[in-house]
């Protein structure tokens, strides 16, 4: 009879009593991975890949382009505010210095007539900057309604110098806005003066020697003109005195 209990052969594990193989001794050092790690290539599926030259040229020229358009900018902006600084150029002044009104006549119709003449003064507060004015228009103005438009002619100041100008108006049978009529008949009523504003709009250039900025259309505002008249037909004034007037561009 074959005896069932031989020793295990040398070099295999002992069988494991449920059956399983035991742990296999670590592996020597060195061979912890079956696989031996490759070196990385960059692109492996074509380590043979060059970038094109065309395209490395137009990245280099458009950098340059860039690089030369910002330099641009830098420098023209220092410029002009070097000759800012230089320059300190500001708005003119406008004043309202009288308004009139003749043959002011209003019916229940909504139609207006008269004849208006506003006198201002124009100031250039510059010390180095003188100033050229045309495309000159001078609207009157109840609350937001336009009643009378004019033109008034260019004209240029030097440095620090004041220009009168007179500004001359008309209506004839012209309509306006039944508010704008029941406005001005209840101020009539009230006390016998009436409120306008004055609005102006022109293309200004600031210069200096050769130097020349570009045209700007320069807004003016004149407010609360009172006039004083008491009935139609009847002269009327400005009574609220000379009026300072808002400047922008």
């Amino acid at each position: 009879m074959a005896d069932t209990a031989r020793p295990p052969v040398t070099g295999y594990p002992a069988p494991n009593p449920n059956g399983y193989a035991a742990n296999p001794p670590p592996p020597p050092p060195g061979t912890a991975y079956p696989y031996v790690a490759q070196p990385y290539y960059g692109n492996q599926s074509n380590p043979y890949y060059q970038p094109d030259p065309n395209a490395v040229r137009r990245a280099t020229w458009l950098r340059r382009v860039l690089a030369v358009a910002i330099g641009l900018v830098v420098v023209f902006g220092t410029v002009v505010f070097i000759m800012w600084l230089i320059l300190r150029p500001q708005l003119p002044d406008f004043r309202v210095d009288s308004f009139s009104l003749a043959n002011f006549t209003l019916d229940n119709s909504s139609v207006v007539s008269f004849a208006a003449e506003v006198r201002l003064t124009a100031r250039n507060p510059n010390r180095k900057l003188s100033l050229s004015y045309d495309q000159i228009e001078a609207l009157i103005y109840y609350n937001s309604w336009s009643i009378s438009d004019t033109a008034l002619p260019p004209f240029s100041q030097g440095t620090k110098n004041d220009t009168s100008l007179t500004a001359n108006f008309a209506a004839v049978g012209r309509f306006i806005d039944d508010s704008a009529v029941a406005g001005v008949n209840a101020e009539r009523r009230n006390n016998g003066n009436v409120g306008f504003n004055l609005r102006m709009r022109s293309r200004v250039r600031f210069k200096a020697k050769a130097w020349r900025a570009r045209r700007r259309y320069l807004g003016v505002f004149c407010a609360d003109l009172i006039v004083g008249f008491p009935s139609n037909g009847r002269p009327g004034r400005m009574i609220s005195g000379p009026r300072q007037c808002r400047e922008g561009i």
